[in-house]
Order: C-alpha cells, then sequence, then structure tokens
C-alpha cells in the first residue's frame, strides 16, 4: 500500500494539534485522530508556562493568547471581589511557587518578562484548533487507534471510529493520546518510574461557607493540602492517604466534600458540584521518544505531578522540537538520523521536570520530617542563585541543548525580541528558522541564503548574529563579526546545501 499521508497523530488536545500544525507548516500531510466526540471539559491547567506559550505565540497566536489572559484575568478578579484576595494577577514580586511556597522572585531571574500565562487548557485547545482548521488540517473526532504495523518503509494505523473500522498508510506514527497512551502501550515502550502514593483532587464547586476556606493560596494542615481558589468555587487537594481504590470510577460530590473537610478542617458543606477529577502522583518517563517509525509527545511519553503547571509546558515544548525535525526528513533535506535528536534533547528535560515535582510532593507531606525541609528551603530561596536556580525549573528556561558550542546562548530557547518595526517571533510564524545577522558586508547572510530556503535572514544592527532554528532554540552565535562556525550549523539542523 502506498503512503497516505506523512504522518498520523494520534491525539488532538494541545501537543497533538501544536504538532500537527508545526509538521503541516514543514509541508507534510497531516491526520489527527481523537478518541473523544468534543474536547473534554473536565478543569486541568489554569495557565500555561512560558515555553509552551511562546510555542504557541510563534505559530501566529499571540492576540489569541493575550485574549485568552484577559478572560482568565476577569474571572479571576470577579473572585478577588468575591473573596477580598489580593491575587495581583501577574503584578507585585512574585511570579510563582515550588510546593505551594510563593517564593519566586521576579528581580531574581534573568529574564522575568518571559513568564506563564494565565490560559487555561480550554482555551488554548480552542486556539489551536482554530488554527489547525485554517491550515486545512484533517482532524477526525471519535476515532481510536486500535492497532498498528510498522516497516522499513512506513507504518499502517488502524483505528475504530462510529462508522466502523478503517486503516491508512503513513510514514510515521506520532502517539500525542496522553497519559494512558495507547499508541505507547501497543508499541512497547519501556515507561519505568514511581507508583501513586496520594490522591490529587480538582474540582469547581459551590461551597456554603467559602468564608471559612480563606486566605486564598497553598494551605498545609495536618492532615493534607488545599488551595482555594483563584477562580470562583475552585478547588484543589491533596489527601496523602493513598492513591484511589478505583482511579477511573467517577468523582461524587460526596467524595469531594469529605476530602475538602477532612483536609481542611473546615466545616463546610457542598450546595452544588460543577466539575471534578482526580488524579495521582504517578511519575513516569520512557526510557526513549522513539522506535523506528513510532515516536510519542507529551503526556504519552512523561507523566507526572501537576505542581506549577510543568506538564502542558513540557509537551508544546516537545511538540515544537519534533515537528519541523520531521518535517524536514520527509521533505528529503534532512537524514532520517535526525529524529534521535529529539530524545537526546527532550528526555533529559522531562527527567528535570520529574525530579522537581517529586521533591515538590516530598516536601508537602503532612509530617514533622517534610516541614523541616520545608523550612530549609524556604530559607535558601531567599538567596538569589537558588531563587533562579528553582525559578528556572519551574519555567522551563534552565533548558540548554547540546549543540556543540561553548556560548551560554547557544543551545538556549530564545524569546521574542523587537526587529525594527516587527519582532522575531513575527518572523517564525511560517515555520522557519531565522539568521539575525550582524556581520560586517552581511557575509552570514550570504553563507545562508545559498544554502537553504529555511532559514529566512534579517540584518540587525547590533549583535550577536544568531541562528535560530524554527523552534526558538539558537543553533549558533557569531563572534566579533566572524561567520566560523555557521556554515556547519546550518548543514548540521538545514541539510546540505540547496540544488
Amino acid at each position: 500500500m502506498e503512503i497516505q499521508a506523512d504522518v498520523v497523530v494520534a491525539g488532538a488536545g494541545p501537543v497533538g494539534l501544536l504538532a500537527a500544525i508545526e509538521l503541516t507548516l514543514g509541508g507534510a500531510r497531516v491526520l489527527v485522530l481523537e478518541r473523544l466526540a468534543e474536547p473534554s471539559l473536565t478543569i486541568k491547567a489554569l495557565s500555561l508556562g512560558p515555553l509552551g506559550c511562546e510555542a504557541v505565540e510563534r505559530r501566529g497566536m499571540a492576540a489569541e493568547v493575550a485574549a485568552a489572559e484577559a478572560r482568565s484575568q476577569a474571572v479571576m478578579q470577579q473572585f478577588t471581589a468575591q473573596t477580598g484576595s489580593d491575587l495581583r494577577l501577574g503584578g507585585g514580586k512574585f511570579s510563582g511557587h515550588f510546593a505551594g511556597l510563593p517564593l519566586i522572585r521576579k528581580d531574581a531571574q534573568r529574564e522575568p518578562e518571559r513568564r506563564a500565562r494565565f490560559v487555561d487548557q480550554q482555551s488554548l485547545e480552542a486556539m489551536l484548533a482554530e488554527r489547525a482548521r485554517a491550515l486545512g488540517i484533517d482532524v477526525r473526532r471519535e476515532c481510536e487507534v486500535s492497532g498498528f504495523e510498522q516497516d522499513a518503509a512506513g507504518v499502517t494505523v488502524h483505528w475504530t471510529a462510529s462508522d466502523g473500522p478503517a486503516h491508512i498508510r503513513c510514514a510515521y506514527l506520532l502517539g500525542c493520546d496522553g497519559g494512558r497512551s495507547t499508541v505507547r502501550k501497543l508499541a512497547g515502550f519501556d515507561f519505568p518510574g514511581t507508583p501513586p502514593s496520594l490522591t490529587f483532587y480538582q474540582a469547581i464547586a459551590e461551597v456554603d461557607h467559602p468564608e471559612r476556606l480563606l486566605p486564598t493560596g497553598w494551605r498545609r494542615t495536618a492532615t493534607g493540602v488545599f488551595a482555594y481558589g483563584p477562580i470562583p468555587g475552585r478547588l484543589f487537594m491533596l489527601d496523602f492517604s493513598g492513591p484511589p481504590t478505583d482511579r477511573e470510577a467517577p468523582v461524587t460530590h460526596e467524595e469531594i466534600e469529605t476530602t475538602l473537610r477532612h483536609i481542611s478542617s473546615a466545616d463546610v458543606r457542598l450546595k452544588a458540584l460543577q466539575a471534578a477529577n482526580r488524579w495521582t502522583d504517578n511519575t513516569r518517563l520512557v526510557d526513549t521518544y522513539r522506535q523506528g517509525r513510532v515516536l510519542l509527545a507529551g503526556d504519552a511519553a512523561h507523566i507526572h505531578t501537576p505542581f506549577g503547571g510543568q506538564g502542558m509546558n513540557l509537551g508544546l515544548v516537545d511538540a515544537a522540537n519534533l515537528g519541523w525535525k520531521l518535517a524536514a526528513v520527509l521533505r528529503g533535506e534532512m537524514p532520517d538520523s535526525l529524529l534521535d535528536t529529539y530524545t537526546t534533547e527532550r528526555r533529559p528535560v522531562a527527567e528535570a521536570v520529574l525530579a522537581n515535582t517529586l521533591a515538590q510532593v516530598a516536601i508537602l507531606r503532612p509530617d514533622p520530617q517534610a516541614g523541616a525541609m520545608r523550612e530549609i528551603i524556604a530559607h535558601l530561596m531567599q538567596f538569589d542563585e537558588v531563587n533562579r536556580y528553582i525559578g528556572e525549573l519551574m519555567s522551563g528556561h534552565f533548558t540548554r541543548y547540546d549543540c556543540g558550542a561553548e556560548q551560554d546562548e547557544v543551545g538556549r530557547l530564545i524569546g521574542d525580541r523587537p526587529l525594527g518595526s516587527s519582532t522575531l517571533y513575527a518572523a517564525m510564524q511560517g515555520g522557519h528558522g531565522v539568521l539575525l545577522d550582524a556581520s560586517k558586508g552581511q557575509q552570514a547572510t550570504h553563507l545562508v541564503a545559498t544554502h537553504t530556503r529555511r532559514v529566512r535572514c534579517i540584518t540587525i544592527d547590533s549583535g550577536p548574529s544568531l541562528l535560530v532554528r524554527p523552534d526558538a532554540c539558537v543553533a549558533w552565535q557569531g563572534k566579533d563579526g566572524s561567520t566560523a562556525g555557521l556554515a556547519e550549523a546550518v548543514q548540521c539542523w538545514f541539510g546540505p546545501a540547496a540544488a
């Protein structure tokens, strides 16, 4: 059977949709299969981390991100007015928490303007779905992957749908189908890690005496942890008595009320329960992100506790890292071995996220030992270097890929910056790389322009010159106007010279 699609993406959540967008911008034919009939309305992430936000903004959705954040802030301001809380909503001295310690200071961070945004997961998924529609991406719902066979030439993917079973022949299969990924299980990826030890709850509920749950913020008690807000009715609870007996069972009104009363010790009752879900601290990471023509991204590759909203951030940057590389391989411009850099670059980042979320669970436990360690961490965060280190762990700004150069900026994901009347990210919306050329006589531009059509060359007045990959990774930095090493960097990431 001949290839009918370049890539089948399993999963139409934020990670799957961004991956499909990246691939399509790179010229690939993409089919997205989603088992759900409609986007999930379950309450999930309330914010979007800096790097994930930037990945979306680079693809032309900055206005949508700003609008979604404005809507969220309006709801939060409503909560503030109701409770008399001071959420500051991005203002003030602090810009995040570690295990509920709201001590990450803006003035200790190297780039405090690169911040998390109050964009909830449903809003993010909606804007990505609209972008996918505008690009003509084929997204099919109520289609659940049931099996596949891969060989040296491609993958045959099978799925079930309301109108019966179907299959397609593609070049690659990408699993973005969540923590219980069918693709991961069918492919046999190893998924080692730590088993669950506790239960998390998140709910939207009407409480009879909400004032008894104040003040807002994280509250560590003798029996667990809870938070109320920052939107009306939102409850977040950690129950350390163990994992749920049946995680698949519906979350009930009684279960949320009982847990809230137990952890908060407040005499409150639920008048109504609008939405609720539960999960655990199950923490796992695949040994590799690729097996032949099958790849994983997002929660399909790594699962961990949700502290700091790192999961969505991590998955979106997975998609940004992989999408342009896979498209380049499909165009025949790069060898298949380029896909191995996906695991090499992204797996260490996931390892760090898993480690910091496990550490946060450890110092939230309601015992004296955890409390003592928590006090030490809070004290250490008074030091700028420690505060910056923890802040960069939570934001993802610690990320630096090994691009074979000593300069600190090479291998890092660059933020947006003004370029005359435009910006760097505006120049990247089509999925191209960018050369910022500060060399004398535009030597760098001449070198790149004769080598590849996948890099936009922009002259800048002051240096250094930078070669930026489509995922915003700085692949090369010029020194003193020299172009030494540029040709090698271009060939490494964009292929041999164009004919």
